[in-house]
């Protein structure tokens, strides 16, 4: 089984050179994967000057750099990827705005069936989800960790496991096969800080590889 990695996903609202710190702080403290931009309820100029500051953190520290949702500003950006949900740009029109040199991700619930057509459409990875409770959206599905199983031993396309995820609760989804966890909160949030969290999840990682 391929070692489990952390896809840092940003807090909802942020005010971008504020959070430099402690996303700096966060990728300094262990292997991070890639870290999503998901500012859903921002403007366009608030979604650029954020990726403008927090991108070269996020590169030089060796992940890759996601917008949610907007293939338009991820490619006005130069960032690394995009994560597209179900109701955004769909992935054809995506992959043209993007291009084939750069990752996209897409949100596929609890449905084997919208992943296995994203992964044969040529998706990066798929993301499923919601495993537990979270207060950073409304999750539409709930995921059983039978679905990360069932990927992990059918499929060659890494998946990403989102949704409520935290270093108490995840070891049973990374021992199913996740390649990636989402986590928000779960590090944003964490009591010691959030360098803590990130040292915590790859302590776990690691036991579990």
């Amino acid at each position: 089984m391929n070692r489990c990695r952390l896809y840092l996903v940003t807090p909802p609202a942020l005010d971008a050179d504020q959070f430099a710190g402690p996303l700096g702080a966060a990728l300094d403290a262990g292997d991070v994967a890639s870290v999503q931009l998901r500012l859903k309820d921002a403007s366009d100029e608030a979604v650029l000057h954020a990726g403008r500051v927090l991108m070269p953190l996020t590169q030089r520290a060796g992940a890759a750099f996601i917008v949610n949702d907007r293939p338009d500003l991820a490619a006005a950006l130069g960032a690394d990827g995009v994560h597209i949900g179900q109701e955004d740009a769909g992935y054809a029109e995506t992959r043209a705005i993007v291009g084939h040199d750069h990752i996209v991700g897409v949100t596929c619930h609890d449905s084997r069936h919208l992943a296995i057509e994203a992964a044969e459409a040529g998706a990066d990875y798929v993301a499923f989800g919601a495993f537990f409770p979270t207060a950073t959206k409304q999750p539409r599905t709930r995921c059983e960790i039978e679905l990360i199983r069932w990927w992990a031993e059918m499929m060659v396309a890494p998946c990403v496991a989102i949704g409520g995820i935290t270093v108490d609760n995840c070891r049973l989804i990374v021992e199913a096969g996740a390649d990636f966890l989402a986590v928000s909160s779960g590090v944003w949030d964490f009591a010691e800080g959030p360098a803590a969290a990130v040292k915590a999840f790859n302590r776990l990682f690691a036991t579990l590889a």
